[in-house]
């Protein structure tokens, strides 16, 4: 399970992404086009094109991870984005949680 530690700033993505890209790839974007680095100690969010999957990529202090998870419809409800602002409550954030599937060293 994903347990983010206190303090760790977490930003979605409001468009989709190419989910072809690993770690690497999502921090590039993520630095380039949102101004945040994974590396640096926040966590980003990418979705997939129909909103079904999502992938995070955060610096777990020894190297990049990517999480990866499929959310069922019913599960996760999409907050609205508001002047480029997505913001979720617990419960979404919680429906994010996840394992680790791929380690990027």
């Amino acid at each position: 399970m994903l347990t983010a530690p206190v303090g760790l700033m977490i930003y979605v993505a409001t468009r989709p992404v190419d989910f072809r890209k690993g770690a690497d790839g999502l921090a590039l974007l993520a630095k380039e086009t949102l101004g945040h680095d994974p590396m640096k100690g926040v966590a980003v969010v990418f979705r997939a094109k129909r909103a079904d999957r999502v992938k995070i990529v955060v610096w777990d202090g020894s190297g990049l991870v990517l999480y990866w998870k499929r959310l069922e419809s019913s599960a996760f409800k999409r907050p609205p984005v508001v002047d480029g602002v997505m913001r979720m409550n617990s419960a979404q954030l919680s429906a994010l949680r996840t394992h680790p599937s791929k380690a990027a060293l």
